[in-house]
């Protein structure tokens, strides 16, 4: 019969049953920065996709209908585009009041819609700052880790009087697998903050353009009821 491979005495299982509770805190603080870097990632990613397929259903959609109303009504009920159209229906219609009157329309209308296209923005950008939080102290605390094993291989040597390998191996395994792990969460958190930045540009393209044509056409209508008016 083969003989049974060798537990490794130096591997993560090793380090978390004979660390202390520092290092034992250190590697819990790595794995919940891992675990919310993937949750924020995967959840962005999908809200990305909605966004997008919900710009191509304006784009088929929104504007091939005879008016605001109609092409709002053909949205879904979730989408960021018909909120935007709500937003700027409503600016539309409620511009009323002492306070209103000192804003003529067309301001009172942009700035409805630039406010919703701003809340859209405010949602994709959800999470990103703790991505970059992650990318950018993950790899300190797992050096912090990395300093506290080699501490402990100091003090090993220090009480043995001697720098035998037993001695040493333990605490400098320990030190390297918190630099592997620190690194092992801030490069995914680094990449998928670039990443989901550059989709949310292009995605907000789309949206600022849907909030400028709409702009556009409502004030377009405007215009020709006041034209017929005169």
């Amino acid at each position: 019969m083969p003989p049974e491979p060798l537990a490794n005495p130096y591997g993560l299982q090793a380090l978390w049953q004979s660390g202390d509770w520092i290092a034992r805190s250190t590697l819990m603080i790595l794995v919940i920065m891992s675990m919310g870097s993937w949750y924020i990632l995967v959840t962005r990613l999908l809200a990305q996709n909605r966004l997008l397929r919900q710009a191509r259903e304006a784009g088929a959609q929104f504007w091939s209908a005879s008016s605001v109303r109609e092409g709002l009504e053909r949205l879904s009920a979730d989408s960021a585009y018909r909120r935007i159209a709500e937003s700027g229906l409503s600016a539309m219609a409620h511009h009323e009041g002492a306070l209103m009157e000192q804003i003529d329309r067309n301001t009172w209308v942009t700035l409805s819609l630039d406010r919703a296209v701003s809340e859209v923005q405010s949602r994709l950008q959800d999470g990103l700052t703790f991505l970059a939080t992650v990318g950018s102290t993950a790899p300190f605390v797992g050096l912090f880790g990395t300093v506290w094993g080699i501490y402990h291989a100091l003090t090993a040597i220090g009480i043995a009087g001697q720098a035998s390998i037993d001695k040493v191996a333990g605490p400098v395994g320990e030190a390297l697998i918190m630099t592997a792990v620190g690194l092992a969460v801030a490069v995914p958190a680094v990449l998928g903050y670039n990443a989901l930045v550059r989709r949310n540009r292009v995605a907000l393209d789309q949206v600022r353009a849907f909030g400028a044509d709409l702009h556009g056409v409502l004030l377009g209508g405007m215009s020709q009821k006041q034209q017929g008016r005169a």
